[in-house]
């Protein structure tokens, strides 16, 4: 079965570029991020949220109402595309502005690592959680940073300037920011925590 990939647009700071958005198979607005797609002229599938920061609820498009302030507007957002089986999400928008949004979105990005792929874009990096094993290419000269949440253990990286070899981070003692990839493929693996991974452009 292919795999269904989903755009999703927040409401924080918005990128100079987007990618091919004839990519992904549904493309969606969450709350205040229509105001800037209706600026655009870009029409996208879905437009979901609490509606508290957009300024037109659109009529001509698919919109979802999520008033439960149980959650966040992403949140409810990712609800909705995992019953509806897209696995793969990239999302644009969600740094910049107010960090206590950011923050809030790398805790949901956390909260859904084992049901979806959410990878965070932006005009500097992307960023994203790994699983046990992961290996990435093309990254020659990149800067790379290790972000545990809040603890990883028996980390071992290959293709890097400094070498992780079963070591252990921990947020608020030694995270491992600022790396650089010194190959073109690298490898990391871990045995337990969470691993949040930094790629610059």
């Amino acid at each position: 079965m292919k795999t269904k990939k989903a755009f999703v647009l927040l409401n924080g700071l918005k990128p100079t570029a987007f990618p091919n958005l004839s990519d992904y198979q549904i493309i969606c607005a969450i709350d205040g991020a229509y105001n800037y797609f209706e600026a655009k002229n870009i029409v996208p599938d879905l437009v979901t949220g609490d509606f508290d920061s957009i300024h037109k609820i659109p009529t001509t498009v698919e919109v979802i109402n999520t008033p439960n302030q149980n959650y966040t507007d992403f949140e409810k957002a990712l609800f909705i595309l995992n019953e509806r089986g897209f696995s793969e999400i990239d999302v644009y928008g969600g740094s910049g502005k107010e960090h206590d949004h950011f923050l809030g979105n790398i805790s949901t990005a956390l909260t859904w690592k084992k049901k979806l792929n959410i990878t965070f874009y932006d005009d500097f990096g992307k960023y994203f959680f790994i699983h046990n094993t992961f290996t990435t290419s093309n990254i020659l000269n990149k800067n790379i940073s290790l972000i545990p949440f809040p603890k990883a253990k028996g980390i071992i990286t290959t293709g890097l300037k400094y070498p992780l070899k079963n070591e252990k981070l921990s947020f608020g003692k030694r995270i491992g920011t600022r790396n650089k990839a010194i190959k073109n493929t690298i490898e990391i693996t871990f045995k337990k925590g969470n691993l949040l991974i930094y790629i610059s452009k």
